[in-house]
């Protein structure tokens, strides 16, 4: 509940801010209009979360039904996975992208959508892609999508209004603070949306890690895929999200190439902390992974890698700890 009440008031935060730049852009009226967007734009995000995100990154749908057996194999493990978290099975999408990532996003657990990267599902074996979707499936479990996606969308319209202030507000005796205001709210907003978005993220990450682990039974998989994924994901551009960087919190790691201003604040936490945490839940002695029925598989040139490991267990330590 504590958790709950600290996330409402910073999206009203959030918005309070959004309403602040339109008064200073456009005084009362700018307050006004500012106000009346900012609640159309909670509400349409409320009914279009799970669409919005997953048509600016070209997402497809995959059927369960599907020939492939490395995307049939993707898809039946978050269907396991949901089954055994006792939650409605979401919608999977693939994105066409070379960097491994993925995220999740809907209005509620009912309204779901999971996504991965071709990036993910090729460079991960089985075993780390399913603690990867497993991390997911904590955030729509825990109710984070919806938040993540509304924090987004207000961050990304925070910084758009920032940006263009200098259009928005006549001449300077309308604008309160002037040209130097103006500039200054230019500089500051962005910084100070990111910041409440990172307070938002961060705590959460952690709590999903941990979700993830509890559901797919394996923390050290997520461990392994967590610093695979940091490994790569930098030194691949994601333009879209380099496009609309708003939007990096949703994904389990930062998908920015940190080349720009847009990355002073990480939304994320450090990757060898989050690594650190699941080894010790590791070392708690974890319930062995569910694994699926499924042999090693080779389609269309693809590693066998995305099966499943045949050890009995995973040790408790790894090279990623040492």
């Amino acid at each position: 509940m504590h958790n709950h009440l600290r996330t409402f008031m910073l999206l009203a935060g959030l918005t309070a801010l959004f309403v602040g730049i339109g008064y200073l852009i456009g005084g009362a009226t700018g307050m006004a209009i500012a106000l009346a967007i900012g609640v159309a734009m909670n509400f349409f995000s409320y009914w279009n979360s799970d669409k919005i995100v997953l048509r600016m990154y070209g997402a497809r749908e995959i059927d369960p039904g599907t020939t492939d057996p490395f995307l049939r194999n993707y898809v039946s493990d978050v269907f396991e996975m949901s089954d055994r978290a006792g939650m409605p099975r979401p919608k999977v999408y693939v994105m066409e992208t070379e960097q491994p990532n993925a995220f999740a996003t809907g209005r509620n657990p009912e309204n779901a959508a999971v996504a991965a990267t071709m990036g993910l599902l090729r460079m991960l074996d089985r075993r780390e892609v399913r603690g990867v979707m497993a991390h997911e499936l904590a955030h729509v479990k825990n109710h984070d999508t919806l938040t993540m996606t509304i924090t987004a969308t207000l961050a990304g319209a925070i910084s758009s209004l920032a940006n263009f202030a200098l259009f928005f507000g006549g001449n300077d005796r309308e604008r309160p603070g002037g040209i130097i205001g103006t500039i200054a709210l230019m500089i500051l907003a962005p910084m100070a949306a990111a910041l409440v978005q990172m307070a938002i993220s961060r705590g959460r990450e952690y709590e999903a890690d941990k979700g993830g682990a509890e559901i797919s039974g394996d923390p050290q998989a997520l461990a392994s895929a967590l610093q695979k994924i940091e490994a790569y994901a930098h030194g691949i551009v994601n333009v879209t999200a380099e496009r609309n960087p708003a939007t990096g919190q949703m994904f389990i790691i930062n998908p920015l190439s940190g080349r720009g201003a847009d990355n002073l604040f990480s939304t994320h936490p450090a990757t060898a902390n989050r690594v650190a945490a699941l080894m010790k839940l590791n070392g708690r002695g974890a319930p062995p992974p569910a694994r699926p029925p499924s042999s090693p598989i080779v389609s269309g040139g693809r590693r066998s890698a995305t099966a499943v490991p045949t050890t009995s267990a995973a040790p408790k330590r790894g090279p990623w700890n040492s």
